[in-house]
């Protein structure tokens, strides 16, 4: 009944998420640190990079924690019908 948690990714796909979002983000640093603008605008772009990254890295939280939470709730629930169940005797008679 106590199965342990299988991961649902593999090795190449977490690589392949940590390398898209590296890329994606210096990508996007470089591009902001050689804009021809100037100093203001940079740092306003720079600190809106940060904002969606962190944004991004809570939202993904969030709904890892919703899913876990949901899975949890799943299996106690399934425990409560297993044990009931395991007690219910089809074939007793009450007050026999």
């Amino acid at each position: 009944m106590n199965a342990p948690m299988q991961s649902r990714t593999t090795a190449a796909y977490y690589v392949q998420a940590v390398l898209s979002f590296t890329l994606s983000a210096g990508a996007l640093a470089i591009g902001i640190a050689y804009l021809p603008v100037g100093a203001w605008t940079r740092a306003f772009l720079g600190v809106g990079l940060l904002y969606t990254v962190t944004s991004a890295f809570t939202l993904a939280k969030v709904v890892r924690d919703r899913q876990e939470t949901n899975e949890i709730v799943t299996r106690v629930d399934q425990a409560r019908l297993e044990k009931l169940l395991a007690e219910h005797d089809p074939f007793k008679v009450e007050g026999a």
